[in-house]
């Protein structure tokens, strides 16, 4: 191995010394820790509000710079409190003149001078009229949509800056477009958010600022809070004393939900506009006092918690309907109030005022009343409501009511009351969609059923079947041993024998299969069979008889079957 050169050691030795210096080390050789800059309580400050900066940077720090740009000249110098790697830099009143981009730097002991800081942007507001700021096309939004947030103004042309209160994120900034489709022209911008889920739930504003003075803002918009919908389950709504009420009678809706929600908002449709709002309350109940003309309208209701922009989906809607104020149509039934189970059934609302919006209701049931629209509502108006297969279910009171279509929501007197009678004793409804599935499954498992049982009995069948026979061969086997030990005598060799096997007859019936049986001496009864004339040939080292000698008989194989 070489040694070492004198120059790779020193190499090395300056190399290990500057890899072991610390913090202070490296400050005392000049490269001084960058400083860090905020202002307090933010970089957006009304106009004649106070403001601190705030320069943060080595506890070697001895004076403090602040610098505002453009330019290199120092505004002002702060030395540190101390035992603190920190100083203070006031703003007593904010002006357009304060407003800026500033940097910090700092000096230490040995008179090094550290690099400066980012730049911190200080923006004064209050300096224009405040533009106006909407949700495009609701501030209340279902989680997983999209929604526009339009700043506009008159007084600004340059830019437009978005925050929202209490957001970690910076201001977003986006340049104006003069929309000349109003009167006046406006500028104005669109900031697109979503898709949306909670995080972007919360309350925004929006500032105009020119274009020649970008750190001057203007007063902000009024504040927009974004309702996120659909976060938890849909809770219901329901009306007492009911969805059809008389002017002048108490109404109050009631929201249920699931239990631990503790705030809970009601919104009406006001034509096609989305819902433009949630004011929560923490009670689920909503008392709409005594009922006039302008109660009539659909309803929806959502639920939430305290100081949360995260709501649930809406319930399903509820029509609260105003009665009594046309004249009460007639209620019939065709073929008649009584049917049977299975039948059809038409109820007839007829009016002779002419109206196109027939409603009928089931005295009691939760369900939303049927509606029916006509095409041709001239009068007499009539509407007529199938009910096809009727079971018990469908029996019941019934009363119908009338309305035009450019007051859907007002509606006329009920009708008498139809009385629907279902005869042929009580029966259960029409089965279920779970009812069917339930019932195709149980057929399923019984089909599958019997075909495995039907393929155990017929493995079981022939399984029992070779056993048989197994058995059958061999008792047929036992002669044929036999008489192959007999072959060694000198006469077997040259005669062929006739096989027998010989089984018991366990039958009553004696039958007789062939002349050649005989009776056995055996006492029990045995049955020959002669099956068939096969020669049964043992090949042997004898010499074939000569042909004079009479050609033996041709030998027979005989079965004993057990009749059974």
């Amino acid at each position: 191995m070489r040694p070492c050169s004198t120059t790779t050691l020193t190499l090395t030795a300056l190399l290990c010394l500057g890899l072991c210096r610390g913090p202070q080390d490296l400050v005392q050789a000049g490269v001084l820790p960058k400083p860090s800059i905020w202002a307090d309580p933010g970089p957006v400050v009304p106009k004649g509000s106070r403001v601190i900066i705030w320069c943060q940077g080595s506890l070697q720090a001895e004076v403090y710079r602040l610098y505002k740009e453009p330019g290199s000249q120092v505004l002002d110098t702060e030395t540190p409190q101390d035992s603190s790697n920190k100083t203070s830099f006031l703003i007593e009143s904010m002006s357009s003149t304060t407003a800026g981009r500033y940097q910090c730097a700092y000096y230490t002991r040995r008179n090094s001078l550290s690099e400066r800081s980012d730049p911190l942007s200080l923006v004064v507001t209050g300096m224009y009229d405040a533009p106006s700021l909407s949700a495009q096309p609701s501030p209340v939004v279902a989680s997983g949509e999209k929604v526009s947030l339009s700043c506009s103004s008159q007084s600004t042309r340059g830019a437009f800056h978005l925050l929202k209160d209490r957001g970690a994120d910076q201001p977003i900034y986006m340049d104006s477009r003069i929309n000349y489709g109003r009167r006046p022209a406006q500028a104005q911008a669109l900031f697109p958010v979503g898709p949306v889920n909670t995080s972007h739930g919360g309350t925004y504003r929006c500032y105009g600022s020119s274009s020649s003075y970008p750190n001057v803002w203007s007063h902000p918009s009024k504040p927009l809070p974004l309702k996120v919908t659909g976060v938890y389950r849909k809770p219901t709504l329901s009306a007492q004393p009911g969805p059809f009420v008389l002017p002048g009678d108490n109404l109050t809706l009631q929201c249920h939900s699931e239990a631990g929600f503790d705030r809970f908002a009601l919104t009406k449709d006001v034509g096609l506009t989305p819902t433009q709002g949630l004011d929560g309350q923490p009670s689920p109940d909503f008392p709409l006092g005594r009922v006039t003309r302008a109660h009539g309208g659909r309803y929806r209701c959502y639920t939430g918690h305290n100081l949360s922009y995260a709501w649930s989906a809406p319930s399903a809607p509820l029509d609260i309907l105003i009665t009594g104020m046309y004249e009460k149509p007639s209620l019939s039934a065709q073929p008649g109030p009584s049917v049977s189970r299975g039948e059809n059934v038409t109820l007839q609302c007829r009016s002779e005022t002419s109206f196109d919006n027939f409603h009928l209701h089931k005295v009691g049931s939760p369900a939303p009343p049927r509606h029916l629209r006509l095409r041709d509502w001239a009068a007499p108006s009539q509407a007529n409501f199938r009910i096809s297969l009727v079971t018990s279910a469908h029996g019941g009171t019934y009363r119908c009511y009338s309305s035009r279509g450019t007051s859907p929501y007002l509606l006329s007197h009920a009708s008498d009351p139809l009385q629907l009678v279902v005869s042929g004793g009580s029966e259960e409804g029409p089965p279920t969609t779970m009812e069917r599935g339930l019932l195709n499954v149980l057929i399923g498992v019984s089909v599958a059923f019997v075909l495995l049982l039907s393929l155990l009995l017929f493995l079981f069948l022939r399984h029992r079947c070779q056993d048989k026979n197994r058995t059958s061969v061999a008792a047929a086997s036992e002669p044929e041993d036999r008489d192959l030990q007999k072959s060694s005598s000198p006469a077997a060799d040259v005669q062929e024998e006739n096989l027998y096997a010989v089984v018991k007859d366990t039958q009553p019936e004696d039958r007789q299969l062939d002349s050649e049986a005989a009776a056995s001496e055996d006492p029990q009864d045995v049955t020959y069979a002669h099956l068939n004339h096969l020669t049964l040939r043992r090949e042997t080292s004898a010499p074939p008889s000569s042909p004079s000698e009479e050609p033996p008989d041709e030998p027979s194989v005989y079965a004993a079957l057990a009749i059974h």
